[in-house]
């Protein structure tokens, strides 16, 4: 057990010391000689720090420990030597007993610690003391329920995260599934079409170029298959895609200015808007050659406007830029925007530059025939 959980088990049992009060009360209202009170304080202090020891273990594996037996011979030589004022030791064992030993030698332990502590407190003829013996026992049955919860609750938490290791593998395996279904046809195919073209090349030049045509199309629909499958996987928010903005920009030497704070979006408008900080970014990064880069976010309760101005060329061309394929570039984008009933418009800015705005609303869109 490693010394945190060991104090996190024990921390809790420590308002139970109070029950030391007497012994210390004794020792401090008794006369005796000098060496029979540090023997007392010594043997206290002892007894102490073994016992919290022993506690700690409170819900974890049962065995008879050496550390139990140093602190019941603690207890004994301490009860028997100094009298019923030091009977209430007798409760600690029996905790102890509760917590740490197998079961089937919990309760004649506890038992034994009672009728010592009772047998002691006759001798000394100490009628007010006789509630400490029951008290062993109600202590006993007190820490054996907390000891059964500890485990339960130390049980249900391995449990948990069993289900959590469980549900990452089976995800994996489901991904790697559907990779395998999605790009094993295609992947065949191409290799197959490829090593023919390869073959035709000399002898049959048209036919060796229309085969390389459908490695190339099989290429493309296969790469749209990966898309669809992963875009569950690449979730990007608008604060993520700011901050990979602002890197990737400054890197490249161009000036950006980003909004002061980023408002709390709903999970699909950020992502939506996300990508959108992204596309514009990589748009400007290979075409734009612009000095500087603005990006607007505001949203009114009602709907979210982003805003991406830079001042380079501007009369970027969306079919070469940004792609016409859908799920990606500009028709991509559209295609999320639209999705949450939002509109998507680029185009060149008076004066120079290019401008790309996303304006998408807070609540869900209602669809009536």
């Amino acid at each position: 057990m490693n010394r945190s959980s060991w104090w996190g088990q024990a921390i809790w049992a420590v308002p139970w010391l109070l029950f030391q009060y007497f012994p210390i009360a004794d020792l401090v209202t008794t006369d005796r000689p000098a060496p029979a009170r540090w023997v007392g304080w010594l043997g206290l202090i002892a007894f102490t720090v073994v016992y919290l020891r022993v506690i700690g273990r409170l819900g974890r594996p049962r065995a008879l420990r050496p550390d139990f037996v140093v602190m019941t011979s603690l207890a004994v030589a301490l009860v028997v030597g100094f009298g019923a004022s030091w009977a209430g030791l007798m409760i600690y064992v029996s905790a102890a007993a509760a917590a740490a030993l197998p079961w089937r030698w919990v309760w004649p332990a506890v038992i034994a610690a009672a009728l010592l502590c009772l047998a002691v407190i006759l001798a000394d003829e100490v009628s007010g003391q006789l509630f400490l013996p029951p008290l062993c026992l109600l202590t006993a049955f007190g820490i054996r329920g907390t000891g059964y919860l500890i485990t339960v609750n130390r049980e249900l938490q391995e449990a948990r995260e069993e289900l959590a290791r469980n549900a990452v593998t089976e995800e994996r395996l489901r991904f790697a599934r559907d990779l395998h279904d999605l790009l094993g046809h295609s992947l065949s195919l191409i290799a197959l079409k490829s090593e023919l073209a390869r073959r035709l090349a000399e002898a049959d030049p048209a036919r060796a170029a229309a085969e390389m045509a459908d490695v190339e199309e099989a290429a493309r629909r296969a790469l749209a298959e990966v898309r669809d499958a992963v875009s569950g996987y690449r979730q990007v928010t608008c604060a993520q895609a700011l901050a990979e903005a602002r890197s990737a920009l400054t890197g490249a030497g161009i000036d950006v200015r980003l909004p002061d704070r980023v408002p709390a979006l709903p999970g699909t408008v950020d992502a939506a808007l996300g990508w959108v900080v992204r596309e514009a970014t990589t748009n400007v990064l290979r075409h734009s050659r612009a000095g500087t880069v603005t990006v607007d976010l505001a949203e009114d309760g009602v709907r979210a406007v982003l805003t991406v101005t830079d001042d380079g060329r501007g009369a970027h061309d969306p079919v070469t830029v940004l792609g016409t394929t859908p799920g990606s570039g500009l028709a991509g984008l559209r295609e999320r925007v639209g999705a949450l009933g939002g509109d998507l418009v680029a185009g060149p800015v008076d004066g120079g530059g290019y401008r790309l705005q996303a304006t998408v609303p807070l609540l869900p869109v209602s669809v009536t025939a």
